[in-house]
């Protein structure tokens, strides 16, 4: 290490001829044994460098044009890395159509996105905010010349040359630096997992067993949809390679007596075309679902006792008789209690860890 940061001095300061210095020390994952790894792209593969590249690059706003917003505008820390908002907004004013999703243990995602069947890494997906022009988000379309140049400082170039041997930034480089940041972002640190993992039976209260057993129960059947070891079955790892039903229609609306939703946002048939996909949105992860309201797609629930009465009644408004909503959405009666410890389940899946760990935080 003592001579990768000397010839990185020399390379700044112009003291020789300097070569390519990469750092290729594989990322250490903070992952309990009992979970898998994660798949990682062959051609992006995890390097401290790269983590630590893309770690300065998230909360820099000098990826967005205007130098208004960063990645972390959008996806913050202490919300899990989503946004205490209905939809995000862009770095010059557009509003964005959906809830900027928790960046919670990304790296297992089967796919990407609230509905989109073909964007299964994150490579391809954060290409999203950074080049979209309807809605613009951070605005590098046609600005890409002028971003670049600000990371033209010694410290981005020590940054970039031991992440991948070449000073120069760009956005190959750039893509492949925030992509290995967010899969860095795991969290397996909850009062559950210490209690289901590690078997620290005092670690959840005895409302929150209840609850769980109300959420893996065949009356409620929320596993169905959030299962897994990362409450979602949009995942892929060692363990298990294809998605398990990842798109679902949860009975928003129901505007025509069809199943139709409003053409501000139909879901995944925008994308696949078929008609039976309809208000077909990814079930995110629960994993610190309590610290990222609002919820659903469009961000119409405030809270989680919202989000409960909704699947109670077995949807919402006109949405309860869609003919094209999962038919795990047949409705459940609760008490007050039982919808009491169903929150207390959902709240021991924070991990306070997570929520405030300095290696995720701004540099």
């Amino acid at each position: 290490m003592a001579l990768v940061r000397l010839t990185l001095l020399v390379c700044l300061f112009g003291l020789s001829a300097c070569q390519p210095v990469k750092q290729t020390t594989p990322y250490q994952w903070d992952i309990p044994e009992q979970f898998p790894k994660p798949i990682v792209p062959a051609d992006n593969p995890m390097t401290d460098a790269k983590v630590q590249l893309g770690r300065h690059l998230f909360y820099d706003v000098n990826l967005s044009a205007n130098q208004s917003q960063s990645c972390a505008s959008c996806h913050m820390q202490q919300f899990a890395f989503a946004e205490p908002r209905k939809t995000s907004v862009g770095s010059q004013g557009d509003v964005v159509r959906r809830n900027s999703l928790a960046l919670v243990n990304v790296a297992y995602n089967g796919s990407l996105t609230w509905a989109h069947s073909g964007l299964t890494t994150l490579e391809q997906q954060i290409l999203i905010p950074l080049f979209s022009e309807e809605p613009i988000e951070l605005g590098v379309t046609g600005n890409e010349d002028i971003i670049l140049s600000r990371f033209d400082t010694p410290q981005y170039k020590a940054l970039f040359e031991a992440a991948f041997g070449n000073s120069e930034a760009n956005f190959d480089y750039i893509v492949k630096a925030l992509s290995s940041f967010v899969r860095s972002l795991v969290s397996f640190n909850s009062a559950f997992d210490r209690y289901a993992y590690a078997g620290e039976d005092a670690a959840i209260s005895e409302s929150a067993v209840r609850g769980l057993n109300l959420f893996f129960s065949e009356r409620l059947e929320c596993q169905h949809c959030h299962g897994g070891l990362n409450f979602t079955q949009s995942s892929k790892h060692d363990f298990q390679q294809l998605d398990l039903r990842p798109f679902h229609n949860i009975g928003l609306f129901n505007t025509d007596g069809n199943g139709a939703y409003p053409k501000s946002d139909q879901g995944l048939i925008e994308v696949s075309k078929e008609a039976r996909d309809m208000g077909h949105f990814r079930a995110p992860t629960l994993r610190n679902i309590a610290r990222t309201a609002p919820y659903f797609h469009n961000g119409s629930a405030k809270t989680l006792e919202e989000v409960i009465e909704h699947y109670a009644r077995g949807g919402t408004g006109e949405g309860i008789e869609s003919p094209l909503k999962s038919p795990f959405l047949k409705g459940f009666a609760l008490t007050e209690e039982e919808k009491q410890d169903l929150v207390a389940f959902l709240h021991t899946l924070t991990d306070e860890s997570f929520l405030t760990n300095p290696a995720f935080g701004a540099p």
